[in-house]
């Protein structure tokens, strides 16, 4: 079977020279061999990706869930892309009720769902920075994300309430409020009120964004839209600035690439998956990782039984 390359070499590298290191040749994507793909119109920011895409599926499913009967998780329930919006718009609208403007930090905590992209929509609608905040990079993370990057405001997983209040009272200068992707228990509100730190239920954090509306702010390719906080090799973790142009860019080069895959397409690809049945899967390579280890002993059988 012949090799693919996927890349090709657009400059070669460079001798040392004046003082100056030696550089090695540059690579490009083969799909970007002739230039980068042309900007989507009218999309400037990671809001513009949100917006246009309710305009034209208004009705298409966008977040789904699977409902828990008996124990057991059954059929994935949609909401539509309208219906997220609606949520999104109350929850910015509540956001900047609590004070928060563009160019704020709002942390969120906790597993996938959809309240965590809704929150991160309600972000980038106000131009706040998004900061995903992760316990798995080791003890006290949270805490130094926190107050490294000035979360003023975090939404956070119901389980993840109490491991939050752990980063008090070294956090207090920077976190004011708290909301809670479910329910909020009496106790938590009273740990709240200890730190003067306001706390709402997911419910009551809809509500104040009720009736309420606020002009959204003007969004810029150069703004940064979220801080990826990563291990780094040594030290405390690393976080990287990411522009909406880096995003926007990025969903310009996959829409070239996958412009054979549709919205009706549905093929490859466990509990979840195998119910949802996903054209795509982006994932983290640990991700890949675990699902190529788990692959790999039945490939290796199914190849030792046919000879392939």
């Amino acid at each position: 079977m012949a090799e693919k390359n996927y890349l090709v070499k657009v400059e070669e590298g460079k001798a040392a020279s004046d003082g100056q290191p030696s550089i090695g040749p540059s690579y490009r994507s083969i799909f970007a061999k002739d230039g980068f793909p042309a900007p989507i119109p009218g999309m400037e920011s990671c809001w513009d990706i949100f917006r246009m895409s309710v305009e034209k599926y208004p009705t298409n499913p966008m977040l789904g869930r699977r409902q828990i009967v008996d124990g057991k998780a059954g059929k994935y329930v949609w909401q539509t892309y309208k219906e997220v919006y609606d949520i999104v718009i109350k929850v910015g609208n509540a956001l900047r009720s609590c004070g928060v403007e563009k160019g704020q930090k709002c942390g969120i905590y906790g597993v996938n769902c959809p309240e965590w992209i809704i929150s991160m929509e309600a972000c980038n609608a106000h131009g706040l920075y998004c900061v995903p905040l992760y316990d798995t990079l080791g003890a006290g993370a949270v805490e130094f994300i926190i107050c490294h990057a000035e979360v003023s405001i975090a939404f956070v997983e119901e389980k993840k309430i109490n491991e939050l209040f752990k980063t008090f009272p070294a956090s207090r200068e920077y976190l004011k409020s708290i909301v809670s992707f479910g329910k909020v228990t009496p106790e938590q509100k009273a740990e709240a009120e200890k730190h003067d730190l306001a706390i709402y239920s997911w419910e009551e954090f809809l509500q104040l964004g009720e009736n309420k509306t606020f002009d959204l702010p003007v969004k810029k390719k150069t703004d940064i839209c979220t801080i990826m906080y990563t291990s780094g090799t040594t030290g405390d973790p690393k976080g990287v600035l990411i522009s909406n142009e880096s995003i926007v860019t990025l969903i310009a080069g996959v829409k070239r690439l996958l412009a054979s895959v549709n919205e009706q397409d549905v093929k490859l690809l466990v509990e979840d998956i195998g119910e949802l049945k996903p054209s795509i899967l982006c994932a983290v390579p640990r991700v890949l990782d675990r699902i190529y280890s788990g692959y790999l002993p039945y490939i290796l059988e199914y190849s030792e039984e046919t000879g392939f």
